[in-house]
């Protein structure tokens, strides 16, 4: 089956069920670059008057990531992502190509832009202690590690800890998945840095019982930001309201 091209389906799909749409936004990857046969139509829509909702569907052989919103409830949404660290409400509306004619959403998508140009700031000192702490404890985890589950496991979550350390360090916004190495690449682009490849190669080669590479990754990005932190390092509990631990009895 040939499918529409992805603008002509996202209009159409927006016209068909909310015709009181203010406006909407097409982004991900078929517009920012790096789709797949696999990849969908991320569909973000203004609308007052309809439920706030995600939801995913397929129209005319597209799969399709829905997010209907108001103003309110994008910008609540750019705060929870802005509190992670991460871009993805902000950067849907920003970047995303206007799906209605007219200047609806004009003032949310300026909000986005403005959001996506200070980036996320710098980490707290607390935020970035536990950082260098955990990693810290996950270079010498690694070193011990042997070819196997275990070590897998290790090995990739230093590749996850070491990435989102050194966009932290050179105020990047970080991601999931696929979009934390993105975020690295675009950090590569920008300064002129190896750090996706390089992260990248040392995964494999640790996996394989290999892991000085991946410990060096680890260092250089700890010496970014002050070195490793372990001995002396300590963080106060969190208390409820009356001084009990949350979920307590």
């Amino acid at each position: 089956m040939t499918r529409p091209a992805p603008l002509d389906a996202a209009r159409r799909l927006v016209g068909d069920r909310f015709p009181a749409a203010t406006q909407a936004w097409l982004g991900g990857s078929v517009i920012l670059g790096g789709a797949t046969a696999t990849s969908d139509l991320d569909i973000t829509v203004l609308d007052k008057s309809a439920v706030v909702h995600r939801e995913s569907l397929r129209f005319e052989g597209w799969p399709v990531e829905l997010f209907v919103h108001s103003e309110a409830s994008i910008s609540h949404f750019v705060a929870e992502d802005l509190a992670q660290r991460k871009p993805t409400m902000a950067r849907l509306v920003a970047e995303g190509v206007e799906l209605l004619p007219g200047d609806g959403g004009a003032r949310i998508r300026t909000f986005c832009e403005d959001v996506l140009a200070a980036g996320p700031g710098p980490l707290s000192s607390d935020a970035l202690g536990g950082a260098r702490y955990a990693l810290s404890d996950l270079v010498d985890d690694l070193r011990d590690a042997e070819p196997g589950p275990i070590g897998t496991a290790i090995a990739v979550e230093t590749w996850r800890r070491t990435a989102d350390l050194v966009l932290a360090a050179n105020g990047c916004w970080t991601g999931g998945g696929k979009w934390l190495a993105r975020e690295l690449l675009s950090l590569d682009a920008a300064a002129g840095t190896h750090w996706a490849t390089a992260l990248h190669d040392s995964l494999q080669l640790a996996v394989a019982g290999d892991t000085a590479p991946l410990e060096q990754l680890a260092d250089d990005a700890l010496a970014e930001v002050g070195g490793r932190l372990w001995v002396g390092y300590r963080q106060a509990a969190t208390l409820g309201e009356n001084g009990e631990m949350p979920g307590g009895p």
